[in-house]
Formats: structure tokens, sequence, C-alpha cells
């Protein structure tokens, strides 16, 4: 069985691409009614240029029951050999952690999960049990707000360093199957560049292209690993709502997932 770095890399290759299409559904921004129905439009007109596809269980959630429904069927129609983020942002102690890890990787079938790292190891040990899963460990966010406690200075008065800096370490310290990554939002560049520098080998998820303004060319610079890989660039509401009209919605999104896939191609170039 293919680890999730593995069929990661593979899709990658394959598509010569590193972007990621978050399926975040919005009934409110949706052109045609049906999550599933709409769900399948983007897939299938983005299918050949992805890395990977991440949706959010908010969405899906809100919904009540047709949602989380919905969200299988999703998970059974996406390609087989294409990756699937389950964003989810998981993160307690005990029993609990348990039962989100066996949730999300048992139950749901994602590859990778975003995992929040605020309680420490212990409640991340149930994840990073699961060799040929993914554990995406918020790093440092996209968000306007993130500063508030990542930017923060922690350690001994003489290796001080910022939050989001301790948790990328203690992060690496965490990957020895070599199935752990962080999360680092493209709208905070000067931080990608520190984290890779600090974490050369490890895979990153980088929202926050598209709608929240995320910088591409240092996201992209500052962000790849010296092999030019190991970057995951999402974009969802600038892609799949790039037109909100029922007749072109797929293939306005087919347009924007071909642009945004070679800028980031231009970029590495």
């Amino acid at each position: 069985m293919s680890t999730f770095h593995e069929k990661l890399t593979s899709a990658s290759k394959k598509n010569n691409s590193l972007l990621c299409v978050g399926l975040d559904p919005d009934p409110a921004l949706m052109p045609i009614e049906g999550v599933l129905e709409f769900n399948k439009a983007i897939i299938d007109a983005t299918a050949d240029l992805v890395c990977c596809y991440k949706p959010n269980l908010a969405f899906y959630e809100a919904l009540g029951i047709p949602g989380l429904e919905a969200l299988l069927q999703t998970l059974e129609y996406i390609p087989g050999d294409i990756p699937v983020i389950g964003d989810a942002k998981r993160g307690d102690i005990g029993s609990t952690a348990k039962a989100y890890a066996k949730a999300m990787f048992e139950q749901w079938g994602f590859d990778a999960t975003t995992a929040n790292p605020y309680l420490g190891r212990d409640t991340l040990e149930p994840f990073l049990g699961y060799a040929d899963k993914g554990v995406l460990v918020l790093c440092h966010t996209s968000n306007p707000g993130a500063g508030d406690f990542q930017e923060l200075a922690l350690g001994l008065s003489n290796d001080q360093r910022p939050f989001y800096q301790q948790v990328a370490l203690k992060a690496q310290e965490w990957n020895n199957k070599n199935n752990v990554g962080l999360v680092m939002g493209a709208t905070y560049p000067e931080q990608m560049q520190t984290i890779r520098q600090l974490c050369p080998d490890m895979v990153i998820l980088a929202p926050g292209i598209g709608a929240q303004g995320g910088d591409l060319e240092n996201t992209v610079k500052y962000g790849i690993n010296s092999s030019g890989g190991d970057l995951i660039i999402n974009s969802s509401r600038g892609i799949i709502f790039a037109s909100r009209n029922k007749d072109d919605f797929a293939s306005e999104a087919r347009s924007a997932a071909q642009e945004l896939r070679q800028n980031i191609n231009r970029a590495i170039e």
C-alpha cells in the first residue's frame, strides 16, 4: 500500500502539479443544487490538473447527515490515484484522539488529515501511528489573527523562538515515519521561508492562495524543497466558485485551476 507521501509524489509528477483544490461546497455560492453533483462536476473538470483534493469537513457537517453522505460519495468518486486530505484540524486527549484518528483514517479513509498540535505530542500519537497516512500539523495559519499566539516568543531565555517555529521543530522530531507535514499559510511568505530552512524535507500544505490573497510567487520560492517538491498549494473558493453560472461553472473552474497550475510551474522554473 502506498503512503500518503508516495501517493502525493506520484500524482504530482503525473499531473505536473503542486495544486490542491479545496472541495468546500457552500450552497449560498453554488450555482447548482446538490453538493455531490457540484463536487463531481469540479472533480471531472480538474482531476488531471491536481496533486490532491482537500475537503474541509465543516462545510459538510454544516449540512447535517445529507452533507456527510455527500462527503462519503464524493470520496468514492475521486480517482483512487489522487490523494485526499481531510481538513478537520483535529486534536484532543487520550481516547478521544484515538477515536478522531480512527474516524479520519479508517472510517472516512482520508490519505491525510490536518491536526492541531496545541495539546502536545501524546494527543497526536494516535494519528502518527498510521505510518501510511499523512499528519499535517498546524504551524503558521493563513488567517489575519494567526500572530496572536503563533508569533509569541517561547523557550529558554538563551534560545527563544516564535511559537510556530517551536511547533515546526517538534513536528520534525515526530516525523520518524516520514508521515508528518506542516500547514503554512501562503499569506505569510517570510515565515514560510524560515520554516523551509528549519524543515528542509517535510511536506508543506500552503492554504491562502486565491480568495485570501496569498503570495504565490514567494510561496513557491520559499516553500518547495531542494528537489522542487513537497509543497501543496491549495485554492478553494478561487477555483470552485470561479463562476456562479450553472452553465459554465465547471469549465471556469477548470480554467482557473489551469491558470493557477501554470503560474505555480512558471514560478518553479
